[in-house]
């Protein structure tokens, strides 16, 4: 029987990626990082703040995000947004989760035959 640390780290390797892409999908409406963060959880995403603000300036450094600094609430909070360049590069990872998806779902089939 495999241990909890096997399955938990296939677990952590298959769900960073789809960190980026929830993200992605997300910030197609400006929210700033902890709403984020809760947004992400209330949808299975359990991510850590160390995690996910790191990946937010990689997102925004690769120009795939645009980020706002809003001053007019009493502690300033900076939004993020999903770029034209972040939309073009969901669609391509959502056309490849979607051929991921299937190709896997042929070999389930393949091998109950």
């Amino acid at each position: 029987m495999v241990s909890e640390e096997v399955l938990r780290t296939h677990l952590q390797e298959l769900r960073r990626g789809t960190v980026v892409v929830a993200s992605l999908v997300a910030l197609r409406r400006p929210d700033y990082g902890y709403a984020l963060l809760q947004r992400l959880a209330a949808h299975g995403f359990a991510v850590d703040a160390n995690t996910l603000y790191p990946l937010l300036r990689r997102l925004e450094d690769q120009g795939l995000l645009t980020s706002e600094w809003n001053t007019e609430e009493s502690r300033p909070r900076k939004f993020y947004r999903t770029s034209d360049d972040g939309q073009d590069v969901l669609n391509r990872l959502l056309d490849d989760m979607t051929a991921v998806r299937s190709s896997v779902t042929e070999l389930i089939e393949g091998a109950e035959r």
